[in-house]
């Protein structure tokens, strides 16, 4: 005879313990049964402000009802467990449903908090927590004009993107001193505050509400300083507070601040209750995040079907987008100044918040924060949460702009298989690839689905899709390659589509061409293609948000956030006038200066606020960026050739100086490095370059697709014995095709790698003219000359 096991609520987390009995009672021992207060089956709550946009209650449910027939799921919608009866061991619903027990589940959740101000309880006044919450917010608001949030957490932010959707003038009203108290600090919240105005959207901090004044409904709120807001409706998120009622008159046992007690197999004081997700209360703690929760429906089920598993705690690590920022938080977000180390980047004008906390040693990531590019949230909370020494510099893991982390990490390829990916399902990389392998998936979202790798709060999902395609590669399959969610196209396809459709701005590409806001991924590589095609100045105003931080400021971000800043020194040639200049600036800011292997001078130890000065004087006396930052032409290094050199057959330096004052500034997928040298001694190492030049004695050899770094690549001979003008035609043709086609972040010589056909297939194309577009590529890159600014 089967056990009967009584899951009561049909929530997120009362749903995964559903699928998890299902998936793991491979001999069938159990019978489930549930009960489910809300009118409708359990659905994504975590995705539930996209209900504004789409208004369908289906695309959020998490599981058909006839999902749950074929399964053999007895669900009871709309009907609440009112009572248990612990010694007769029965559960009572207020339908007067009565069922016998074995085993019982509490996943009663949560319930919004409504603090006890007068008036509260006026017309107009709404809670953020369900789907019916969410149509009564939208209906009083087609007759409302104004909308106060109380509360500046994490759903009291989405409850003001509703409201903002709903084109409602909308203020959030916080009592703490910052935005989202719990997950961020306050130069984070600072951050998040500027973003969240610049929609319109008004924040009062250090603001608490007395009383909420009207005849019948809502009309203005009454603060605690006694100043006022007229409002038209409020939307309470001011945090949850457990439904343990139940527990309660059951005699079970409960904390002291509420939720049910449990020990680490998530037991009640009655081992044969268990409790999970926000009702239980674990060591003192109760945690309000989906992803605790999946865990503990795991280990419960776990245990049920015969396994050991205990909870032993977990970290709040999430990943969100509010108000259209991102904000994420992991592991230790605040810094003990006795045991720790904080790394930080900011960046007001571009919207950006990093700190990093690492040991006193710097050899474990601990935690961090990040707002307005989470771009390498999930590499960073999969190596905070290992545990393991860091492979590299602690200041490698923070920079201007995403994947800095999974650069330098190696990325997920270099991740162990025990390396846990997605914290909300708790996948590891093995158990992904396992499946890819096993299960034979050839889609993202078959991964999706089969692993549910991806399907919490998506924080993982680029690392997912890195792991995804690294076994598809690994397989010989063809993989999709689109720029990002946001466009369903490649970039080379973008590129097409920019250049055909003459499109200006980024907002006109989304608009046409993607969907959503754009990310930290195709705003750059975007950024990017307008500039290859278009060149206008990056301080335009279409343009300036798109930019690294880097190109921002003219400037390198370096370690405690200062910044280094490299003046151009076209072919290394130097007079000693500007040298004096150099001089002079550096001793007058106080900055580091040292030869860079480019055969340039950089000053290192700049403060962000110095930077204007640092370039008036710069400027001033005739230099400009070196683009030392950008992906974009660094430099063209040369030897002194045969002006001085006795070995020199041609002028090297004139040459390299013509060569970089040619291409100087113009962008691509990736920086491009240049050099001269004068003879065959190779003092100038070109063929280490992505573009070098070999003098011989009747002109200059030509390589293509070399570089140094990590994975140095000696560049193959393109063509020999060029004439600097036929040098320089070609570089044009195979600059702008590089650029054309190439990847986003993709240097030289992996392009010429893949490129179908290699050298050989170039050679035909650049030389032979093999697709008649020879001319239109020394156009197009005649133009970025032209028009440099």
């Amino acid at each position: 005879m089967k056990k009967t096991v009584v899951v009561i609520g049909n929530g997120m987390v009362g749903h995964r313990f559903v699928e998890q009995m299902i998936a793991f009672d491979e001999l069938k021992e159990w019978k489930v049964v549930t009960f489910c207060e809300e009118p409708r089956a359990a659905y994504d709550r975590v995705g539930l402000s996209s209900f504004f946009a789409h208004r369908d209650a289906e695309k959020l449910m998490l599981a058909r009802i006839d999902w749950y027939e074929a399964h053999g799921v007895e669900l009871h919608i709309g009907d609440r467990a009112s009572r248990i009866d612990r010694a007769q061991r029965l559960v009572t619903s207020d339908r007067g449903v009565t069922v016998h027990y074995d085993r019982i589940v509490l996943a009663t959740g949560s319930y919004p908090f409504v603090p006890p101000i007068e008036g509260v309880s006026k017309r107009g006044v709404f809670v953020y927590r369900t789907i019916e919450d969410l149509e009564k917010i939208i209906d009083y608001g087609k007759q409302s004009k104004t909308c106060a949030v109380i509360g500046g957490g994490l759903l009291g932010l989405e409850a003001a993107k509703a409201a903002y959707d709903l084109n409602l003038e909308t203020h959030v009203i916080e009592f703490a001193p910052r935005l989202m108290p719990r997950q961020i600090d306050d130069a984070g919240s600072k951050i998040l505050v500027q973003k969240i105005e610049d929609l319109g959207v008004k924040v009062h901090l250090n603001t608490g509400t007395k009383e909420v004044i009207g005849k019948g409904r809502v009309e203005k709120m009454v603060f605690t300083d006694d100043s006022e807001l007229d409002v038209d409706m409020i939307i309470v998120s001011t945090g949850i507070r457990p439904r343990d009622e139940l527990a309660k008159e059951c005699g079970l046992d409960v904390g002291p601040r509420g939720g049910v007690t449990v020990d680490n197999q998530l037991r009640t004081s009655d081992p044969d209750i268990y409790a999970i997700g926000e009702v239980a209360c674990h060591d003192g703690m109760i945690y309000g995040l989906v992803a605790p929760g999946y865990e503990m429906a795991e280990i419960v089920a776990t245990q049920l079907t015969g396994s050991d598993a205990s909870f032993v705690g977990t970290d709040v690590s999430t990943k969100l987008k509010l108000m259209g920022v991102d904000v994420a938080s992991f592991g230790e977000n605040e810094a003990d100044p006795t045991t720790t180390h904080a790394l930080v980047y900011e960046d007001p004008f571009g919207g950006v918040y990093k700190k990093l906390i690492f040991d006193r040693q710097g050899k474990r990531l601990l935690g961090g924060i990040l707002v307005g590019d989470a771009t390498d949230y999930g590499t960073l909370a999969v190596i905070a949460k290992s545990g393991e020494d860091l492979p590299c510099n602690p200041s490698e893991l923070i920079g201007a702009s995403g994947s800095g982390a999974a650069s330098a990490l190696g990325g997920a390829d270099a991740m162990s298989d025990q390396a846990q990916i997605c914290s909300c399902n708790n996948v590891t990389k093995g158990d992904i690839c396992q499946a890819i392998e096993s299960e034979g998936l050839f889609s993202l979202d078959a991964v999706k689905a089969c692993t549910k790798a991806g399907t919490g709060c998506g924080g993982c999902l680029p690392l997912v899709t890195d792991i995804f395609k690294s076994q598809m590669k690994k397989a010989g399959v063809e993989v999709n390659n689109n720029l990002c969610e946001h466009f369903s196209f490649t970039r080379q396809e973008l590129f097409e589509i920019v250049k055909i459709n003459e499109i200006m701005t980024f907002d006109e590409l989304l608009c046409r061409h993607g969907q959503g806001n754009g990310c930290e991924v195709c705003k750059p590589a975007v950024a990017s293609i307008l500039a290859s095609l278009w060149n206008e100045s990056i301080v335009n105003v279409d343009h300036h948000t798109l930019q690294d931080t880097n190109d921002r400021f003219l400037a390198n971000m370096q370690r405690g956030g200062l910044y280094s800043v490299v003046p151009r020194v076209p072919g290394g040639e130097i007079t000693p006038d500007k040298l004096l200049v150099l001089g002079r600036v550096a001793k007058k800011y106080g900055l580091y200066t040292k030869i860079t292997g480019g055969q340039r001078i950089d000053l290192f130890g700049a403060q962000l606020h110095q930077l204007p000065d640092i370039w008036e004087e710069l400027i001033a006396a005739g230099f400009e960026s070196g683009h030392a930052y950008g992906k974009s032409v660094r430099t063209v290094k040369s030897c002194v050739g045969s002006t001085w050199c006795r070995y020199g057959v041609q002028d090297s330096v004139g040459f390299a100086i013509r060569v970089e004052q040619r291409y100087r500034g113009i962008r691509a997928p990736h920086k491009i490095k240049f050099a001269v040298s004068g003879c065959v001694r190779e003092c100038a190492e070109a063929q280490s370059k992505d573009f070098g030049l070999l003098a011989t004695e009747t002109g200059y050899n030509l390589y293509v697709g070399g570089n140094g770094g990590a994975k140095p690549r000696h560049g193959d001979l393109f063509a020999s014995d060029l004439g600097e003008d036929e040098a320089i035609r070609l570089i044009d043709r195979i600059f702008m095709y590089y650029i054309m086609t190439a990847d986003k972040l993709t240097r030289t010589s992996v392009w010429l790698e893949k490129l179908e056909g290699g050298l050989e297939y170039l050679q035909e194309v650049i030389i032979g003219d093999k697709l008649g577009i020879c001319d239109e590529l020394e156009s197009r890159m005649q133009r970025l000359v032209d028009t440099y600014e």
